[in-house]
Formats: structure tokens, sequence, C-alpha cells
């Protein structure tokens, strides 16, 4: 509720539009960007049902935070892994400000920074929280390999 003057009207307002089930939710949420289209794609809490939970991709999300050492020294490597997987048509490299945007769905749990899930296009609801390996391009490749629901074929593997 934000109301711009609190009274009892505004507040027997809001409890009855409660109880109808007609209020939305408020959304914490950085402005949507306008360019979209870096080999990382930039999630905000407007648009993470429609990355995210869109079960026509795989999306690969990074929950980061500014001012997190980890996350900045993680940067420069995630920006390489999307551009390793950028012609692919179904995965999405994708990261969010965890500190500034809302995370609409309870399964994507961020604990720590950075915290990096897969949401498989199938599986939206049972997320793949990536845990144990170096975050570098290879053991972020080899996350993505082992869970993607399906890769297209390089030149280089035939």
């Amino acid at each position: 509720m934000e109301p711009e003057e609190f009274d009892s009207d505004v507040l027997r307002q809001f409890v009855l539009a409660f109880k109808k089930g007609k209020l939305k939710p408020i959304v914490k949420s950085q402005p949507v960007p306008k360019n979209n289209k870096g080999p990382v794609k930039v999630v905000v809490g407007k648009t993470f049902d429609t990355i995210v939970m869109d079960p026509k991709n795989d999306v690969l999300i990074e929950f980061y935070a500014p001012w997190c050492g980890h996350c900045k020294k993680l940067e420069p490597v995630y920006t390489e892994l999307g551009k390793k997987y950028k012609n692919e048509k179904n995965l999405i490299i994708a990261k969010m400000d965890a500190t500034a945007n809302d995370v609409t769905n309870d399964r994507y749990k961020v604990e720590g920074f950075p915290t990096i899930y897969l949401a498989p296009r199938d599986k939206k609801n049972n997320p793949i929280k990536f845990e144990g390996g170096d975050r570098d391009l290879e053991h972020l490749s080899k996350f993505i390999e082992e869970h993607v629901t399906q890769l297209s074929r390089t030149k280089e593997e035939l």
C-alpha cells in the first residue's frame, strides 16, 4: 500500500480491494532497459517473469550486488560466457541486481552474492543452483552443457 493520503477511507478501500483479490503486488524494479541486446541480458523486477520464466528458453541468471567483490571479479567471465553462447537460440545468459530489484519467484532464493541459477525451459519452478565449482568460463560452461534442455551442435563438435 502506497497511499499519498492515509486515512480510514483509504485503508477501508485497500482492505476491500485486498479481500476481492484486486490488488497487484508492488514489485521493486529498476527501469526496464531500453537496449538489451548485449551478450548478457539485464533482468529487472518488472521483466523477471517475461525473461527468466519464459517457457521457450533456458535461462542462466546471475543475481549480483554492485558492491560485491566476487561479483565484480565474475563480470568479465560472465560477459565472455554470454558471448560464447550468444548464438544459442533457446539459451539466455542474464543478470539481475538483486539489491535494486525484487525476485518475483520464491524458488530463486538469493542468500549471498553472486547466486547463479539455471532455469530450464520445462522446469521453471525447479531451478538448478550453480554450486561447488569455480566461477570461471570452464566450470560455468560445463554447468550449462550438463543442464540445459538442448544445445545446437557447433562446427567444432562435428
